[in-house]
This record gives structure tokens, sequence and C-alpha cells, in this order.
């Protein structure tokens, strides 16, 4: 019997991880690799993520808590400070991914990542050049992460590439407006109500370490700007409070409106940084940052540059 090899997006993780672990697990098979690929998780799903699959018929994928001794491929992402209890300790057998290469291991393995707007994208392809008879659920799964994770192709991380291959899985899974059924996606997210400020923030949440410095960034994307200007001063403090739990030297909650196409940036800590890396200042620990909706490539990268 083959040996179990677990699929794994990063922690907190969005529909790209999880769509994309589920959707290689089947390439996987498809393509004649074996039936031992196991599509995980490292985390519980956000609202977005569960509509999608229940939209297409998926299963959320087995919880896996600690990948000591397991053999693991990890997607939509490499660093393993957003990655799986004893990443260590786990075989790393191969990597697709989308985000700046922040990766060691000790011997050559399978390591494909591209400037695109989303993994699902890189699985997309693959498929396209594989498998035959594209399964009309994983198509979906594979437009709704592409959807997901370009803002309905708003964001600038989209390529050409990330469109043409959503319009192509969109004819397989049937839907006819590609714009409309991403909106569609992205409201199933864009909804505080009944979430603390700690599972807002924590939904989609990311650590870094910026040249020594502990540095976390959340975002929520919303198409109505009221819910989260009615509970600024509560997300506020509970930034605050991470920030010394955690020992974070810098705190960021990103609220992405994805209709107005801009980002307020909620921040504590090191907010000087901010400043610096934006050109704009913070006020009352808050910014607004106008054009601003991709954390990788117009958060990330600022940051750290000022570190």
């Amino acid at each position: 019997m083959n040996e179990e090899i677990y699929i794994i997006g990063h922690m907190n993780p969005d529909t790209d991880s999880i769509c994309s672990a589920i959707a290689y697990a089947e390439f996987k098979k498809q393509a004649g690799f074996g039936d031992n690929y196991i599509a995980a998780r490292i985390g519980e799903l956000n609202s977005e993520t569960a509509y999608v699959l229940d939209r297409f018929g998926f299963s959320e994928p087995v919880l896996l808590e600690d990948g000591a001794g397991k053999k693991i491929i990890l997607v939509d992402h490499n660093e393993e400070s957003q990655s799986i209890d004893g990443y260590s300790e786990a075989e790393i057998v191969e990597v697709i991914d989308h985000h700046k290469i922040n990766f060691r291991c000790s011997e050559p393995i399978f390591y494909h990542n591209e400037p695109l707007g989303s993994t699902a994208t890189i699985l997309g392809e693959m498929f396209l050049s594989c498998v035959d008879d594209i399964d009309k659920g994983v198509a979906g799964l594979l437009l709704s992460a592409i959807l997901s994770d370009t803002v309905v192709f708003r964001s600038v991380t989209t390529t050409d590439r990330d469109v043409e291959v959503a319009n192509k899985m969109a004819e397989i899974a049937k839907i006819d407006d590609v714009k409309s059924f991403g909106i569609e996606v992205k409201k199933a997210k864009s909804s505080l109500e009944g979430l603390s400020a700690k599972d807002v923030i924590f939904s989609d949440f990311k650590d870094f370490n910026f040249n020594g410095s502990k540095v976390g960034i959340g975002q929520i994307e919303i198409v109505d700007s009221k819910e989260a200007v009615d509970r600024r001063g509560e997300f506020i403090d509970e930034l605050e409070k991470i920030k010394l739990d955690e020992d974070y030297d810098l705190v960021v909650l990103m609220v992405t409106n994805i209709i107005e196409e801009g980002s307020e940036l909620m921040v504590v800590g090191l907010t000087d940084r901010v400043d610096a890396a934006f050109k704009a200042k913070v006020e009352d620990n808050r910014v607004y940052l106008k054009g601003v909706m991709s954390r990788k490539r117009q958060v990330v990268p600022q940051l750290e540059g000022v570190f």
C-alpha cells in the first residue's frame, strides 16, 4: 500500500488554499499518480470557502493538526511560519505556490512557483494540459479560487492567464456570468455579523518575519464598509491585545472594500513603519489606501522594505 501524502494550504485557510488542495489531490488521481494523495486543512473553513464547497458538492478536507513524520505537499504557501505544526519534522515532497519564496530543503523536490493571481491558475493549467475530461465540480472549485484570490479580477495580482483559465473553468462548470458569480462568492464572506473581533482578524491572517521583527497581517473583504466602520474601536482594541499576548512588533488588519477598490489599514505597534511604507500618516490607528487590495503585492513587500 502506498504511503499517504497530505496536501495542505496555509493556516487560517482561504478559498485558494482549500480548493487547490482538493483539486490537486484529484489531479494526482486522474493523472495516474495514485489515490494516496489526501486533501487536508490546518484550520477551519471561512464562510466563503464553505459556500464554494457546498455549491459544487464537496466535503471539507480532513483536519491535519501535526505534520511530524508525514509526507506533505504544500499548496498556496511555502513559509514555515504559515504552515503546520511539526513542519520541521515533516517530509515536504512538493510545493505549488504563487507567493514570494522563503523555502529551504535538504534535497531536490518538485517546486512550481509562478507570479500569478492564484495557485488555482497553476493547477487549472495542469488539468487542461493533462486531463481529458475535467470534472465539472473541480472546475467550479478552481474557478472560485481564482475569482477569490484575484478579487474578481480587480486585484493588481491578476494576470491574463488567471482570466483565461477562469473562463475555461467557467465553461466546464457551466457558469455563464463569471464576474457575477465572483461577486456572489465574495459576498458569502463579506458579512461580519455574529463574528467576534478576534474571529474577524484571524479569518485570513498571516505571520511574517521582517528582518527579525514579528509582523501579523490580517485581511477581510467587504462590499459595504458600514459594519467595519461601526466596529473600528473593537477591532483596534483586539489588535492591541493580540500584539501584547503574542509579542508582535506590528499587527495590521486590512479592511478591503472590493466595490470601492481600496483598503483601510487598522494598525497597532510600529505605526511609523506603516507611515514610511505607504507615505501616508496613520492617525487614530488607521489609514486609508486607495487602490490597495492585495496583501501579497501591495502591502507585504512595502512593509518588508522599511524593516
